[in-house]
């Protein structure tokens, strides 16, 4: 075939083979090395074992956050005064969040206070209701009297911390 205004036969463009994978990328830019002589995985393998990985990852984070290592629990080293004893409700109790500390009042003038961290999987508990401190995330109730489990799935007690009255105030801690 003629090119009509040159006069010269056409000639096809010289074209590269198309590159499948990044192997071939690998092959061509490495010539002799161990890339141009491995086996390449086919790019379904590849994406499998991504998958796998993956699925794997979210199995280990969600077993983290299921509590697979016990929870720390928080037992403060110092004294941290915790308001007026009269905020307390006989036989009720208020959680202080920011200390994760839930201090109670079983019968009148008798004040116990514990960890507010679930032994669980270690969320602060969110309230005092009928008697029962209340972990928001499985449904675990503890007895305001000693913090012992009623209803799991906490495995145990929460932890108890020392508490006073000093002063016209609770103060936790030693």
């Amino acid at each position: 075939m003629h090119h009509p205004q040159s006069g010269h036969p056409e000639t096809a463009p010289e074209t590269a083979p198309a590159r499948d994978t990044a192997c071939d990328t690998a092959r061509d830019t490495a010539p002799g090395s161990a890339a141009d002589s491995a086996p390449c995985p086919a790019r379904r393998t590849v994406l499998r074992g991504a998958a796998v990985a993956g699925v794997a990852g979210a199995a280990a984070l969600g077993l983290a956050a299921c509590g697979s290592a016990r929870p720390r629990t928080s037992v403060p080293r110092g004294p941290i005064d915790l308001g007026s004893p009269t905020e307390v409700p006989v036989g009720g109790g208020v959680v202080h969040r920011e200390d994760r500390l839930v201090v109670t009042q079983p019968t009148k003038g008798e004040f116990r206070a514990f960890s507010a961290v679930c032994p669980h999987a270690g969320c602060v508990v969110d309230q005092v209701a009928d008697g029962l401190i209340q972990c928001p995330c499985h449904g675990s109730h503890f007895r305001v009297a000693d913090g012992s489990v009623v209803e799991g799935p906490a495995p145990t007690a929460l932890a108890e911390v020392p508490v006073r009255v000093e002063d016209g105030k609770l103060i936790a801690g030693s």
